[in-house]
This record gives structure tokens, C-alpha cells and sequence, in this order.
């Protein structure tokens, strides 16, 4: 439903990366938008203070890549035209399991990723974003707190270089990301806490980038060592062919085992890992600039739709949220599935209409509640992650997705359906449907593969040689 021309309202994004683009080309279709960003963003692909973890990698899902895709019409293409790629998981995918075992790479896929570095996603998004007369930046300026009271909101108090003013508005969007204010501004409106639970491994993140050797610039695998939350200290890391012929490789560690910026120690980390194979395509590949590092990556959620009281006028998506551990890679595409559910919400009703921001905020907890169980499944293992050690549910949990993850490495059928939930295309409760259950415990299975299963093409276009042994 459109609030249509006659009715024309206002809405204010906090917020200017992507969760916040993608809110406000919805919100257009409603009202007029005006996105307050503190930082100043630049023109084009580049880095940007407000978000350190862009210099990480980041894999969008399938299910993120379709619903970015059906939020903005042909941004997929815009974005492989500046180099990006779609990649077929697990065709071009090499990943070891926390478990141990390689999947297979079967093929056929109907699952993709969406392989760039985040600078380009940000910006490509951010200029298609823009486009529209109806969204206005504001950059260089700092949402300070809401207007309004525990019934409406009704805008936001802003501070930038000429002052502070209050920006009204018929609905606000906190998109602000991990470091949001939003319990803070809903106390001070006098509203109750909103309830929160934090799960933090204590995994620190260290990332370069390399020029991609031999000829492997076009059309290499991704390859994904994952850590085992089972033997502390987890250590895992992912090999990324981006834009420009680079490979984005980040590695992991937690407590105890954390990487460093160290330049020299890079590489032998990376050959630390439950497999060396990473260190070992890195041998021949040229580094380019310095090791970058972070240790924000607890999985934080706050509960804002099971909120006694919540006013209207005023929503609360992306990071601001839940900000999940990034290995798992799904919190951009949890964030594009939030801002496709708050479509709906306003295709169904007026944006000005009781009630609609708390639909806003049920309906937008759905793909956040898919990517917490997928990271928090696994890193309540770790030692030191939550005050109390996993209950036998969550156990017993963790040992079936085991059994899955094994069946989905060695049945094709196996890994379409596990694929599904990875990709947040379906919930992680897909995984205990009669189908699955049956080629878990009952299914045909291909012997676990002895290596890597790189192609003997891949391994010549590194080095003319095939040092990892394996199969396909």
C-alpha cells in the first residue's frame, strides 16, 4: 500500500551503510527521506572511519543476494560490471568443515555468492541509492536522540557543523549499526529496558590483501578453513578473489590464538590453520599494503521485538539489532532479508498507521532470529563466551548439525537443503524436516574426500604445480 502523493509523510534513516541505503530506497516509495550519516562518505569505493570491519571479508549469501537484488532491480549486474562476481556455492567453493571434513563440490548449484570487496558493494549501493530525488544525505552529522515520547516518536535531534536541530519526521529508522543508541534514546523517552543477550568467542580478525598469483585473477575458488568451537583455540580463515585481481584473505582466532598485524607472522598463521592450505597459495602471492585488525566480534542481540510497550514511529533494523561473529558472513544478508520484510509491512498498511513500526520490528526479527542461530549454534562453545556453558539442548543441537554438515559433504541432495539454511533461504528449523532427517541418519553417502579438493586447473594456475593432493 502506498501512503500515495496526496499524503506525502517524511522518514529519517540513522545511518548511511547499507542497511541504511537499502531502508531508505524502500521508505521513498512513502515519504520523502533524509539519511543522517556521521561520517562523511566517500565518492566511490573507499574506507571509511564508521565501518573498521569493511576491510574484512565479507561473502553475501544467496538469500542476501536475492532479496538485494529484488530491493534494487539490476544492482547485481551494476555491481558485476565494476568487477564483482557471483560465485556458485559449492561449485566454487573449497571449505573445510568445524567438523573436518572438505565438502565435496558438487555441481549444479542453485546457491550464490555475491564475491567483492564491501568498499564496492557500499558504493555501488550507495550511487543507485542516491539516484532518487526522494532520499537526501546528510553527512558529517550525529543523531543525538528522538523526539517524541513513549507513545510516538516523532523525528530526531541532529548535531553538524552548523548546529544542532530536530529533523521531523513520521518514522524513524535506526540503522545506525552496532554501536546504536537506540536502548539508550527509548530509556530516556521512558520506556523499560529492552532485554539483550551477548555470546562473545573473543575471536580478533586480521586481514590483507594480495595480488592474485600465476593466473588465478579469474575465476578462483573461494577457500574457507573453518575452526572447530570444539578445540579452543578456534583458528579459521577465508580466502576471497575480489575486484581488481586481488584475493581478500582474513583469518581468525580465538582466546589464546588470536592473529596479530604482524606482517611476518601473516603468513604463518595462515599455515597454522586445521589445514595450511591458504599459507600455501600465499607463498606465491604478492601482499599488498599493511595487515589490518579487529576484536569487536561478539554476537549481540537486542530483543526490541518482544518489547512490552514500543512507540510509534520508530524502527530499529541491521546491526542495531543483533551484530553477529563475521565468520559466519550473515549479517549483510540478514540485514537486506530485515529491510525486504519492512517492505512488506508498508506494501500492507500506511507507514503513519498504529501499529505499523511494531510490525516493522516483529516482521524484521524473523531473518535476524535464522542468523543468530547459525553463529550462536556454534559459538557458545568456546570457552569464555557466555557466563553459563552450553545447556544439553544446545549440545545435543550442535551434534546434529554435525551429523548435516557430514551428510551435506558427502550427498548433493544433503547440501541443497543444508545450502538453504546457510543461505538464509530457508530457517535452521529446515533442517530437521522428514527429508533431511532421512538422508542424515539413513541416506547414501560419498566417502569423506582425503584433501583438498582443488581442480588440477587451479592448482597449476598458482604455481604449475599440484602441491595440495585431494580430489573433486
Amino acid at each position: 500500500m502506498s501512503d500515495g502523493p496526496a499524503a506525502r509523510r517524511t522518514a529519517v534513516v540513522i545511518g548511511g551503510g547499507m542497511t541504511g541505503m537499502l531502508a531508505a530506497a524502500v521508505l521513498a516509495r512513502h515519504a520523502d527521506v533524509t539519511v543522517v550519516e556521521r561520517d562523511h562518505l566517500p565518492d566511490g569505493p573507499a574506507p571509511r572511519k564508521g565501518l573498521p570491519q569493511a576491510r574484512h571479508a565479507h561473502i553475501l549469501w544467496s538469500g542476501g543476494v536475492k532479496a538485494l537484488e529484488e530491493l534494487l532491480p539490476g544492482v547485481v549486474g551494476l555491481l558485476v560490471a565494476r568487477g564483482a562476481r557471483t560465485a556458485r556455492i559449492m561449485t566454487d567453493l573449497v571449505s573445510k568443515a568445524p567438523s573436518g571434513q572438505w565438502f565435496r563440490r558438487f555441481q549444479h548449484s542453485r546457491h550464490t555468492n555475491l564475491l567483492c570487496s564491501r568498499d564496492l558493494l557500499d558504493a555501488v549501493v550507495r550511487e543507485r541509492v542516491l539516484e532518487d530525488p526522494r532520499i537526501a544525505l546528510r553527512s558529517g552529522t550525529e543523531a543525538l536522540s528522538l523526539e517524541g515520547d513513549a507513545d510516538r516518536v516523532a523525528g530526531v535531534r541532529v548535531r553538524s557543523a552548523d548546529g544542532t536541530e530536530v529533523l521531523a519526521a513520521d518514522l524513524v529508522v535506526d540503522a545506525g549499526g552496532r554501536a546504536g543508541r537506540a536502548p539508550v534514546w527509548l530509556r530516556e523517552l521512558g520506556l523499560p529496558p529492552v532485554t539483550e543477550r551477548t555470546v562473545d568467542a573473543g575471536v580478533a580478525y586480521a586481514s590483507r590483501l594480495y595480488r592474485a598469483p600465476g593466473t588465478t585473477a579469474e575465476g578462483f575458488p573461494v577457500v574457507n578453513v573453518q575452526a572447530d568451537p570444539r578445540q579452543a583455540p578456534g583458528r579459521g580463515g577465508v580466502l576471497v578473489p575480489v575486484e581488481g585481481g586481488r584475493w581478500l584473505v582474513t583469518l581468525s582466532g580465538t582466546r589464546g590464538g588470536e592473529p596479530t598485524a604482524d606482517l611476518d607472522a601473516f603468513l604463518d598463521f595462515a599455515r597454522s590453520l586445521p589445514h595450511p592450505v591458504i599459507g600455501e597459495l600465499l607463498a606465491e602471492a604478492e601482499p599488498l599494503g599493511d595487515v589490518v585488525t579487529t576484536r569487536s566480534t561478539a554476537n549481540k542481540r537486542r530483543y526490541y521485538e518482544k518489547a512490552a510497550r514500543w512507540p510509534d514511529g520508530f524502527a530499529v533494523l541491521g546491526d542495531a539489532v543483533a551484530g553477529y561473529n563475521p565468520v559466519y558472513g550473515h549479517g549483510l544478508s540478514a540485514s537486506a532479508l530485515a529491510v525486504l520484510a519492512m517492505r512488506r509491512v508498508l506494501e500492507r498498511q500506511p507507514l503513519t498507521a498504529p501499529g505499523t513500526a511494531r510490525r516493522i520490528q516483529r516482521a524484521a526479527a524473523r531473518p535476524v532470529e535464522s542468523a543468530w542461530s547459525l553463529a550462536v549454534g556454534q559459538d557458545v562453545f568456546y570457552p569464555g563466551a557466555q557466563e553459563q556453558p552450553p545447556t544439553r539442548l544446545e549440545r545435543a543441537l550442535a551434534a546434529f548439525v554435525d551429523r548435516a554438515v557430514d551428510a551435506g559433504s558427502r550427498n548433493p541432495r544433503a547440501l541443497r537443503v543444508l545450502l538453504d539454511v546457510m543461505s538464509m533461504e530457508a530457517p535452521p528449523s529446515r533442517l530437521l524436516m522428514p527429508d533431511m532427517l532421512a538422508l542424515v541418519y539413513l541416506g547414501r553417502k560419498k566417502p569423506p574426500l582425503d584433501g583438498v579438493p582443488l581442480t588440477e586447473q587451479e592448482r597449476k594456475a598458482v604455481l604449475g604445480t599440484a602441491p595440495f593432493g585431494g580430489e573433486v
